[in-house]
């Protein structure tokens, strides 16, 4: 049952059960009134209506995924899948194809070259994938039919247009295109910044949602008609009611917002930053997922509407969240001008209004609800401390999603360098790419590690297996903990590029509290001297050559030679010598070395004696 226009939207139900943020919804075909939803978790959940309260069960969950699992869409029913089937997308460039009753998936499709990020499906079985490798694919079954090449950055949405053979892609590029039969037919330029939604009104007309948090109505044949504005922060998803012009929106300043006859008629605060997903049942009801990793289901019918009790709960999840003031979601904040409590008896101009209060020094956000005409509490306002990266994967560079992105200076005079992190990545290779991309001295290996050890508050997630591991060599490094500042030798090994162990730099380090290494979160090194183990000697296994960097090999070979006494100093030829053998070796090309290359190599081996 639709309920009756005007009525105000109220929580149906929280449902728990991913472990991390849920980053994609759609509406399911089978059971009827069923959605699915996938998250970082790495898996997706497919759940029903339960027929006797108003909740949802989650009839069960798909892995398939070796990383998070982004998008989803429901390809339509066929004669061999009579229930549909189910698409997911990944940041592991793959996409996996499940049917409606087994956990496993059925094919995986692979061929992108980076996250997955987009999905939809058309009439006969097609599916249409767009990827952060600034790509958009047509799948056929388990086949890849075309890529769709004309993007400059990554591919945030994508949507499968009525007419048969048109297909619409938003971009990090700031663009929306429309292909024709794989063919770019047109460019819709507008927005100001990353799009990264659609949804399709009719076979004339669409919606796009941006970055620069406002929603364009399009006509197809190119012309903007309408900018909505409301959010005060990046939009990540739109989603259209059956029947009717009216849609839904979600984003980043931790809103639900319900537009009708091109109105923001409702604004629903939720007590999580980042409100990644939404999809809009055929009853009406609206399902969002967020950073918290709980998905709500919102209603306008009194029947499904959640118990006193449930409402009363979130709405008190609600008054205890923080909202950091530095997102702007509440504008300019100086909390000295602002009034007392008695400031929320007046009554509020319009739904979704926020106010801001000043009692007993503390600083709290209130919003006018309409249909229930009172203030209710939507969190309170703290200076922010440290990181702002409250959520997960929401910073970006050049148009690709990263936990951090940090601006390094290498000198005051120079140009800054802009560095993207994953609370994922090794701190070091982390480091090492970014010198090496950016074409920087390798002297500063040690401190750039530090530095992103240091700004990411020891908030590293390394696999078990990868704990203690050499990205280049797979041997176990000597992570520096509260140590490292004693030795001002950069500590970076000229071979691997990764930290060496300095002699003596640590035999006096004093043990954390706990023995917790404050980077690592792992046992600390300890003093015992005695019975620590050398992770470099013996050496069991050998690094080949194409593992090596040449460049900082060479470095040091110079290094040190411009420092050795004029009788033990390589000449110039001897260096260039030495040079193309280690070009012959690292490149593991076909080339044998010269008994001149050789000789020099014997004379560098037994150098400076």
């Amino acid at each position: 049952t639709m309920a009756g226009e005007g009525g105000a939207y109220r929580l149906r139900c929280s449902l728990v059960g991913h472990g991390q943020d849920v980053r994609g919804l759609t509406r399911g075909l089978f059971p009827q009134g069923s959605f699915v939803s996938v998250s970082r978790d790495r898996t997706a959940r497919l759940w029903a209506p339960d027929g006797l309260n108003r909740g949802f069960t989650e009839m069960h969950c798909m892995s398939g995924h070796s990383n998070f699992v982004s998008c989803v869409c429901i390809i339509p029913p066929s004669d061999l899948y009579p229930r549909g089937l189910i698409a997911t997308g990944g940041n592991d460039h793959n996409i996996c194809i499940f049917t409606v009753d087994n956990a496993a998936p059925l094919y995986v499709l692979k061929g992108h070259k980076n996250t997955v990020c987009s999905l939809s499906s058309g009439k006969f079985g097609t599916l249409l994938s767009g990827s952060w490798d600034t790509t958009a694919k047509v799948w056929l079954n388990d086949r890849c039919m075309m890529t769709l090449q004309g993007h400059t950055a990554a591919v945030w949405a994508v949507k499968i247009l009525p007419e048969q053979g048109l297909m619409l892609t938003g971009s990090a590029d700031k663009t929306v295109k429309l292909w024709k039969a794989g063919r770019c037919e047109r460019t819709f330029t507008g927005h100001e910044d990353c799009v990264r939604g659609l949804a399709i009104l009719s076979e004339m007309e669409f919606l796009s949602c941006a970055n620069d948090a406002s929603v364009r109505r399009w006509q197809i044949s190119g012309e903007c008609l309408q900018v909505y504005y409301g959010h005060t922060n990046y939009i990540y998803s739109i989603s259209v009611f059956p029947h009717c012009k009216d849609f839904v929106t979600t984003g980043e300043d931790r809103s639900l917002r319900i537009w009708k006859q091109g109105e923001c008629a409702q604004t629903i605060r939720l007590p999580a930053q980042s409100v990644w997903c939404c999809c809009v049942l055929d009853n009406g009801d609206i399902v969002v997922g967020a950073s918290d990793g709980i998905i709500r289901v919102f209603t306008e019918s009194l029947e499904r509407t959640a118990s006193a009790e449930e409402i009363q709960a979130f709405e008190n999840e609600l008054s205890q969240a923080s909202i950091d003031p530095k997102t702007g979601d509440l504008g300019d904040i100086n909390a000295d001008d602002l009034p007392g409590r008695e400031h929320l008896k007046d009554p509020g101009t319009r739904d979704g209004q926020t106010r801001l209060i000043k009692d007993n020094g503390k600083v709290e956000a209130y919003q006018w609800s309409i249909s229930e005409g009172r203030w209710i509490k939507i969190g309170d306002v703290v200076g922010s401390s440290g990181a702002t990266q409250q959520t997960s994967g929401k910073v970006l560079f050049e148009g690709k999603e990263y936990d951090y992105v940090f601006t390094i200076d290498v000198n005051e005079s120079g140009p800054s360098y802009k560095l993207p992190y994953n609370i994922t990545d090794d701190p070091w290779l982390t480091a090492y790419n970014f010198l090496q991309k950016n074409d920087l001295n390798p002297m500063f290996l040690d401190q750039v590690a530090k530095f992103i050890m240091d700004n990411t508050k020891g908030q590293t997630l390394l696999s078990t297996s990868a704990q203690f591991s050499d990205p280049f060599t797979g041997a176990g490094r000597y992570v520096p903990g509260s140590s490292s500042g004693s030795s001002t030798i950069p500590a970076a090994d000229p071979f691997t590029g990764a930290g060496r162990y300095v002699p003596g730099s640590a035999s006096n380090a004093v043990a954390p509290v706990g023995g917790v290494d404050p980077y690592t979160g792992m046992g600390a090194y300890q003093s015992a001297a005695d019975n620590i183990e050398n992770i470099y000697f013996p050496k069991k296994d050998a690094v080949t050559f194409d593992q090596a960097n040449p460049t900082q090999i060479l470095g040091k070979l110079k290094e040190l030679n411009g420092s050795a006494t004029e009788e033990h100093k390589l000449t110039e030829d001897d260096l260039i010598t030495l040079e193309k053998l280690l070009s012959v070796t690292c490149n593991t090309s076909a080339e044998t070395p010269t008994a001149q290359q050789l000789q020099t190599l014997w004379r560098a081996v037994n150098w400076p004696e």
